[in-house]
């Protein structure tokens, strides 16, 4: 209380301060407030600032202390307060950050390597994570902490999560997924556009239930982290092309594309292509979306014109190479004339769908052979490597030594290149009566029995032991049910089309050339290269588990052939190879022959 009339306090002696007031920046919006008296509005959102007054002589130390508080704040590459899986990284160089969250990490190895349980479709499994390459992926996981958005105060007192960055090997989880889920999706049907002759038949499109690779991926990641079972959904997909547009291509297309024939007209003449020969060659080719796309395979339109297009074009012919007078000499390949192949397909599929105007012009290009005199002369055939050579009977008479005789001519000089691989199959394709081949005994369900093209097995076994003993990969070969004196036991082969076939590859550097002839009882075939082996030899082990063959009756007919039976018996057989006077590889063949049944043609004596 002040009393009037009574002496005033002495003058305060401290110096005299200006007061100054500090804002520091916006934290965002303040609370609700009713407005203060003078003040317009109510309830309005202010923004709320922290004044901090501060006196002159004083402000230097106090700005000094805010400023090591923003130092601290900032220090560091990770924002203060910012934590992965629990573990506070902030304010942390990249390299300790690094350092602590693998810490973190191997702490929690044996729960990050646990099986994930996953359900897909009602069926649940376990997958070892390190099978589909779950993993954390720290450099970036630092990198986001970093990157993560820190207000200058916020780094002060605030904090934050960031989630780790998980790696997943997508194509290996589906994978894993799909084994899971088994036959039980029901994938999308596909639409397609076939001929039955040329009647257009389609396959309507329908949607399916599938894995998507990159939701499960999703659904995984955050799974294994939280150690929860995961359940992987199926997503349904439809197929790009639509009923609509299937039942549009079918009547703009597939109907008038085989309604009349096309005029392929060119410089050397004119060829009709028939609805027949369109209906062969116009494909309705679906993608894995299910979208469906015409073209014209120039290859089928090819084969279903067959001779009628000799008129127009001139294959190419490689050069090829004989062996005369006991050397390899080689005679020069010619250039071929062909329609180009990618302005035909186009051509023709612009005309079908037009009811007239079927005409495309083809454009004669020209073909080079594939292999040349220059390629074929440095290819190293220079020699002959080995040769071998089986008897036959009954002269060039019989139908058995006429087939040796065509399956010989068909082979004889062929090229096979460096690491490629000659198949007798599709040398020479079907060897049926169109091929001039004959009746002649085979081997079928035990038996002989007359069928075309016996007697093939015999060349098949020469050639077999040919590139046997040049040293050459076997890649594919059976030996026959039954052993015949006239073949090396276990090294020989069988074929039938289509089902077995004597397959062999070219491992070395050079050329082989397949050389063959014959005589009226012996059919030999060399091959001819650069020789790399001093010697390719054959050891047999002794012949084991030996059996009998038993006695059997047949109805006699021009069916039935009689034999006198042959023993059965296992054997081992070693192929050794030796160069530079040491043995550098040897390779174990074996097989088990049955013994072949005595036929005889007749009833059992009673």
């Amino acid at each position: 209380m002040t009393l009037y009339g009574e002496k005033s306090p002495p003058a305060d002696d401290r110096p005299t301060v200006q007061v100054t007031a500090v804002t520091w920046p916006d934290d965002g919006p303040g609370p609700v407030t009713a407005p203060a008296p003078g003040e317009q509005g109510g309830g309005s959102r202010r923004p709320r600032r922290v004044r901090i007054l501060l006196a002159a002589g004083v402000t230097g130390g106090v700005l000094a202390a805010v400023a090591g508080a923003g130092a601290w704040a900032y220090a560091g590459d990770v924002p203060r307060g910012t934590s992965v899986l629990g573990t506070e990284l902030g304010g942390r160089s990249r390299a300790d950050a690094d350092r602590e969250l693998r810490a973190e990490l191997d702490r929690r190895a044996a729960t990050l390597a646990r099986p994930l349980k996953v359900s897909v479709d009602g069926r649940t499994a376990e997958i070892n994570p390190a099978d589909v390459g779950l993993a954390v992926d720290v450099p970036a996981t630092v990198a986001a902490a970093a990157a993560a958005d820190a207000h200058p105060v916020s780094r002060l007192v605030g904090s934050r999560t960031v989630d780790p960055v998980v790696t997943v090997d997508v194509g290996r989880l589906d994978e894993a997924l799909r084994k899971v889920l088994g036959t039980q999706a029901q994938g999308m049907t596909m639409p397609a556009i076939t001929y039955q002759g040329t009647t257009p038949k389609v396959v309507r499109p329908k949607p399916g239930l599938a894995l998507d690779p990159q939701r499960s991926a999703e659904v995984v990641r955050a799974g294994w982290l939280a150690g929860t079972p995961v359940t992987v959904p199926l997503v349904e997909s439809h197929p790009a092309t639509t009923p609509e547009e299937l039942d549009r291509l079918v009547a703009e297309l597939a109907r008038p594309a085989v309604a009349a024939p096309v005029t392929l007209r060119t410089d050397k003449g004119s060829v009709k292509v028939p609805p027949a020969a369109i209906a062969k060659s116009l494909r309705f080719t679906a993608d894995k979306t299910g979208k469906l796309s015409p073209s014209v395979d120039v290859k089928r339109l090819r084969a279903a014109l067959g001779d009628d297009l000799a008129a127009i074009e001139v294959p190419a012919k490689d050069a090829a190479m004989t062996i005369s007078g006991g050397r390899p000499t080689v005679t020069e390949g010619r250039p071929g004339q062909q329609l180009d192949t990618a302005t035909l397909s186009r051509d023709l599929l612009a005309v079908l769908p037009k009811p007239d105007g079927r005409e495309v012009t083809g454009e004669l290009k020209p073909t080079q052979p594939e292999l040349t005199a220059e390629k074929l002369a440095g290819l190293g055939i220079k020699e002959q490597v080995s040769t071998f050579t089986t008897r036959f009977t009954g002269g060039m008479a019989s139908s058995r030594s006429q087939n040796i005789a065509t399956i010989a001519k068909e082979v004889d000089g062929t090229i096979v290149l460096p690491g490629k691989t000659f198949s007798l199959n599709g040398h020479t394709g079907e060897r049926g009566y169109a091929q001039g081949y004959r009746d002649a005994p085979v081997i079928l369900d035990g038996k002989l029995v007359p069928g075309v093209g016996g007697g093939t097995s015999q060349f098949t076994t020469t050639l077999f032991n040919a590139t046997y003993y040049a040293g050459l990969e076997d890649v594919e070969h059976k030996p026959h049910s039954y052993w015949f004196d006239r073949y090396p036991a276990v090294i020989e082969s069988t074929i039938f089309w289509p089902s077995l076939d004597f397959k062999f590859r070219n491992n070395t550097e050079h050329g082989v050339l397949i050389d063959t002839s014959y005589t009226s009882s012996t059919i030999t075939v060399s091959i001819w290269s650069t020789k790399i082996y001093d010697s390719v030899k054959t050891e047999y082990g002794p012949r084991r588990n030996i059996t009998t063959p038993k006695l059997i009756h047949l109805e006699p007919g021009p069916s039935c052939i009689a034999t006198n039976g042959i023993n059965g018996f296992t054997q081992d057989a070693f192929r050794v190879i030796k160069k530079g006077g040491v043995v550098v590889k040897r390779e174990k063949f074996t097989w088990r022959y049955d013994a072949e049944p005595r036929y005889v043609c007749g009833p059992k004596p009673s």
